[in-house]
């Protein structure tokens, strides 16, 4: 006997939080056929190069609401890439998009950042066989900020069944 689960990207939100820094020109989920669906977002920076990044990954599951799940940590995203085997919670974070982006280089940030074509199986492999999680709903909230100042947040969607 088998059990296999089946993870389910529901929403994606994008929101610039300083549209002098930087915008969202697209943000959206694509379901192109039932067994099929991706996430891609693009981020035109406005004040480049930047040098400081940091970001907040907070995974929540919905109960009676969203609720902090397992983790809720703060990376310096310079460092992080200069080693990026020191951390292994931001380690499972960044290896769920690392193929899909042009993130993946040490500071400095000098063109606009791009995360395209996120696909469910991706998703689903770290969330049902490397950390095998319960059934639920889930949401990934990402705050982003450069020099110290919250200047973007993502949030992801999905659900575990």
């Amino acid at each position: 006997m088998q059990v296999s689960s089946k993870f389910e990207l529901t929403n994606i939100k994008c929101t610039s939080l300083d549209k002098t820094f930087s915008e969202f020109e697209y943000c959206y989920l694509k379901s192109v056929n039932r067994s099929y669906k991706y996430f891609s977002l693009k981020v035109n920076l406005h004040k480049i190069p930047i040098t400081n990044v940091s970001v907040n990954f907070s995974l929540m599951k919905r109960l009676s609401r969203y609720k902090p799940f397992l983790y809720n940590i703060t990376i310096d995203a310079c460092k992080y890439h200069a080693s990026r085997n020191k951390n292994p919670v931001a380690r499972f974070f960044h290896s769920q998009f690392e193929p899909y982006s042009n993130m993946n280089h040490t500071c400095p940030f000098k063109n606009d950042l791009i995360v395209d074509k996120v696909t469910i199986s991706t998703l689903n492999h770290h969330y049902s066989e490397l950390l095998p999680f319960p059934e639920g709903d889930y949401a990934l909230f990402t705050s982003w900020y450069a020099y110290g100042i919250n200047r973007a947040d993502v949030k992801v969607y999905a659900s575990l069944s």
